[in-house]
């Protein structure tokens, strides 16, 4: 027995009907998109991803700016993450321009206070500080893997759901065969 007779040994079964070979077909597609779409969007995502960490990076520096107003802790920054709140800047931008913006501070400072903010090459304030090397890795690759389930999750419904009407027509089927073999067989129970 060849290696493809082992891998399709249901081919040449006299038991085999027409729905168990579009079975055996919807199961080899749906693992076809889940692999090489479901990966495809994968890398896809993982790539972009990790070029938008890197142009963050490149792109957003750190610049020291002045607080304009007292950032009072308050319900915001109870339960902002490390107790942030909007706090009013000042800062210089990279052409010497003074601007002014809101930015996520520690709660709890006074006007006058120095804040480290993060600006873009053009001096507009970014939210925060950009996502480092490390955990961007971590990061693009749990996009990638959402990505992939993203692609695979719908694929492996579809399967299911056809697989199951499938078994409902060869359930029907199986249903009026027997109403046609089970007579000739005797007696019926129940």
């Amino acid at each position: 027995m060849s290696s493809g007779e082992r891998l399709w040994r249901w081919r040449s079964s006299p038991l085999r009907r027409r729905e168990d070979l579009i079975e055996a077909w919807i199961i080899v597609a749906v693992w076809l998109v889940v692999v090489v779409f479901g990966g495809v969007a994968a890398l896809v995502t993982d790539l972009g991803a990790e070029h938008e960490f890197a142009g963050q990076r490149a792109h957003r520096h750190p610049v020291s700016a002045v607080l304009l107003t007292d950032a009072r802790p308050g319900v915001t920054g109870d339960w902002s993450t490390g107790g942030l709140v909007s706090g009013s800047v000042r800062w210089k931008a990279p052409d010497g321009s003074v601007r002014t913006g809101h930015t996520p501070v520690d709660g709890g400072l006074r006007a006058g206070a120095r804040v480290t903010v993060w600006q873009d090459d053009r001096g507009r304030l970014g939210p925060s500080q950009p996502t480092g090397r490390a955990e961007g890795h971590v990061e693009a690759a749990l996009f990638g893997a959402a990505a992939a389930l993203a692609v695979a999750a719908p694929a492996l419904g579809a399967g299911a759901l056809a697989r199951a009407r499938l078994d409902r027509r060869r359930l029907a089927r199986w249903d009026r065969e027997w109403e046609l073999v089970g007579p000739r067989w005797g007696h019926r129970t129940g």
